[in-house]
């Protein structure tokens, strides 16, 4: 793991998301816990409970996976990372960009915690911009 949880949490939940499991276990932090009820809240997770392990904690993520499938799975669930340690991207309230036209969702972390682009539009506030979810 490095040290980055965001990237390692969108890159185990694509990981997952792509070879077709169900569950993915990530490290419980505040950022990642706060992603996820993101994530569980717009219909992209179905489940989310806590695990704990010794003195670590994890979050076990139920996928939300299509159903009688006959073709080659295909994902289902795009995830992309905007801002890493090296280089932040920020973005004010008027410039958070529309992922499809609105279909898919950008996650900021603003002043007033972590959200999505309609939430940060409507209190008109920008922040560092997350991920692109769609």
């Amino acid at each position: 793991m490095s040290k980055d949880t965001i990237a390692d949490t969108i890159t185990s939940i694509r990981n997952a998301d792509m070879v077709g499991k169900g569950i993915v276990r990530i490290v419980s932090t505040n950022i990642t816990e706060n992603i996820i009820k993101i994530l569980l809240r717009e219909g992209f997770i179905e489940n989310v409970r806590k695990h704990q392990e010794g003195k670590k904690n994890f979050l076990v993520l139920t996928l939300r996976h299509r159903k009688n499938r006959k073709k080659p799975y295909r994902t289902s669930l795009k995830l992309k990372q905007i801002s890493r340690p090296g280089l932040r991207i920020y973005s004010n309230y008027q410039q958070i960009p529309r992922i499809l036209g609105g279909m898919g969702i950008v996650i900021l972390s603003t002043s007033r915690g972590i959200m999505t682009d309609r939430e940060a539009r409507l209190k008109r506030i920008g922040g560092e911009v997350l991920c692109y979810i769609w």
